[in-house]
């Protein structure tokens, strides 16, 4: 299995939106899908979105890098789709992140502050300054969750939201324990 990396910038076609829980509403859903379809294919990496642009970073299989970056570019979502970098891979880098969502932050702007840029435009970043987000982005404590916020009348924990309702989860509990006691009595019979 030969690894590779994969950075690129891109444009959104989107008018970006009010963010009222954290992340741009597109974006939110570009990342939840980045994330199922990452971790099955066993892809990592990071994502950063300002001023309308995208940089990416995937590392991964290349087969499965090549494949989701295909992906990418006949998403109707990007646009001037640019390859930053594009090379094989010792090792991988970003071992715990299907996909890491670095929102604006101190970091981000002291990137550009260092690098005398007044927006983020990575279209037009050199070798070093892709190396130096990457870096920015693999180091960031920050994780954008896509989940609510924190809540006030939560007691400031960040609320969970429910994958199934309660009729569900108790129908499926009802299945799962009728199964298991068709099994017990079929291993009765043996």
């Amino acid at each position: 299995m030969s690894l590779m990396r994969l950075a690129y910038a891109s444009e959104a076609t989107f008018e970006a939106q009010p963010v009222d829980k954290g992340v741009e509403p597109h974006v939110a859903r570009i990342l939840m899908t980045s994330r199922l379809h990452n971790g099955q294919s066993e892809l990592v990496g990071g994502l950063y979105y300002g001023n309308g642009q995208f940089f990416q970073y995937l590392e991964g299989e290349e087969g499965e890098v090549l494949k989701t970056y295909r992906r990418i570019q006949n998403d109707r979502r990007h646009r001037n789709i640019i390859t930053l970098i594009e090379e094989p891979l010792e090792g991988r880098t970003f071992s715990s992140w299907s996909m890491k969502y670095v929102p604006l932050s101190k970091d981000v702007h002291q990137f550009l502050e260092n690098h005398g840029l007044e927006n983020f435009n990575p279209a037009s970043f050199s070798a070093r300054q892709c190396e130096e987000m990457i870096e920015l982005i693999r180091n960031s404590r920050h994780d954008q969750k896509l989940s609510h916020q924190e809540d006030a009348s939560n007691g400031g924990k960040a609320e969970i939201p429910k994958a199934f309702s309660s009729s569900l989860r108790a129908g499926l509990i009802i299945a799962a324990l009728g199964l298991l006691g068709a099994l017990i009595y079929a291993g009765s019979l043996l």
